[in-house]
């Protein structure tokens, strides 16, 4: 009589844990755009809470945790903490959770006036004077930049985890990506004002690519030169003001940092 063949039980799949703080959604919503990946990361992963995705919310401890958005009010402090502490490895993902967000730009300006001025009873909003990262408040173990992030990318980051290997993602600028594109350089080419040789990679070089000049969407580039670039954004026509607006957007506290240590000052987080 044959002894029927017995097969290991598999491994359990790594739980993965993906939570929102102040955003508008937009990088979760790339995960889910992955559709034709989206089956073979269910195979490797066990989603335990994705409220985008799913309203079970499974607790931790999660092996893998992708948040996005960016601290805003009391109560994210704790609760980024929570996660931290039941989290393996954390991935922040976007600009918001990277850098702050557009929301960011209050940290220019007075909160309560803010306040005063959108709600009709600015007594009953919670918030913080500032939006801040996630890394100000509790380690990171790698930053995916972009609004949105590239599906590409993230993808990347999660096939990585999976392989116990750091991410591949390059921190060159939108100027290399222009040129592996066969882009014409709009400034060169037609005095387009353009954040390009300053900003992180990741996007394709989508907006050169279709005539606009860069808006800085994924952040500064692992090493750049702000105040090289400046003159030459003046030289295009943009007044002090324009300048200004130009380089405080989705990455404001990324870029203002930048800005504050000097030309040529390399990112201390890396590309990550």
């Amino acid at each position: 009589m044959t002894t029927p063949r017995t097969h290991p039980p598999r491994p359990a799949r790594p739980r993965l844990g993906v939570f929102k703080f102040a955003s508008c959604d937009g990088c979760q919503l790339t995960l889910l755009d992955c559709e034709d990946e989206l089956l073979g990361l269910a195979a490797e992963l066990e989603v335990v809470h994705f409220a985008e995705a799913s309203s079970a919310a499974g607790p931790g401890p999660y092996d893998l945790v992708l948040v996005e958005g960016s601290v805003s009010t009391p109560e994210h402090i704790d609760r980024i903490r929570r996660v931290r502490s039941q989290a393996r490895h954390l991935v922040t993902i976007g600009a918001c959770a990277t850098a702050g967000g557009v929301q960011a730009l209050r940290n220019h300006a007075d909160a309560d006036a803010y306040l005063a001025t959108v709600y009709a009873r600015p007594e009953y909003i919670a918030t913080l004077a500032t939006s801040t990262p996630v890394s100000a408040h509790v380690p990171v173990d790698f930053e995916l930049r972009g609004c949105p992030i590239d599906r590409g990318q993230l993808l990347e980051v999660i096939t990585a985890f999976l392989a116990g290997r750091r991410p591949g993602i390059p921190d060159h600028s939108v100027c290399f990506a222009c040129k592996r594109r066969g882009t014409v350089c709009v400034t060169v080419a037609h005095g387009t004002p353009c954040l390009g040789p300053a900003t992180h990679a990741g996007c394709g070089a989508l907006c050169p690519a279709y005539g606009r000049g860069c808006y800085g969407c994924f952040g500064p580039a692992g090493t750049t030169n702000l105040p090289a670039l400046v003159p030459l954004l003046r030289r295009d026509g943009m007044t002090e003001e324009d300048v200004g607006r130009f380089l405080h957007t989705f990455n404001t506290t990324a870029f203002t940092a930048v800005e504050e240590r000097g030309p040529g000052a390399a990112d201390p987080e890396g590309a990550g």
